[in-house]
């Protein structure tokens, strides 16, 4: 996320409205690749279509990343981040937004922003909450 700012000119104190107004498109490529989440259920026979069904899908998967404490918040990451990337492609309205400093939510159109990368940590960690659950209550919202 450091280089996509440092290349697109945003500056620490860049209100995150105008770091994602720039190039709100290429934000949304970059944070929808959750390489290692698509690789992870590709192995278990699931593609990642970015459709809310998929979210239901990977909630089914048996979380065999817990054994990889290394991999563990990455994979968590990710799962937050492809999370974030269904509600942003499929609820109207739903808008990634990054905080100064680079942290990135999604903010509906109630203006109610989801933090997405930590529903996907938690998710990853205890499995719960269940990422279609966050979806369901953003679609709602």
């Amino acid at each position: 996320m450091d280089n996509w700012r440092k290349r697109n000119g945003a500056d620490e104190g860049a209100p995150q409205a105008s770091v994602v107004g720039d190039d709100a498109e290429g934000v949304a490529e970059l944070l929808s690749e959750c390489e290692l989440l698509r690789v992870r259920a590709a192995q278990s026979g699931l593609e990642l279509d970015d459709s809310p069904a998929s979210l239901e899908a990977l909630d089914q998967l048996p979380p065999r990343w817990r054994d990889d404490p290394e991999e563990l918040p990455w994979l968590g990451n990710d799962a937050g981040l492809y999370l974030g990337t269904v509600i942003v492609r499929t609820v109207e309205g739903a808008a990634w937004h990054i905080w100064p400093g680079g942290h990135p939510v999604v903010r509906l159109v109630s203006g109610r922003e989801i933090q997405v990368v930590e529903a996907g940590l938690d998710w990853a960690v205890s499995g719960a909450p269940e990422l279609s659950q966050v979806y369901a209550e953003a679609s709602e919202a």
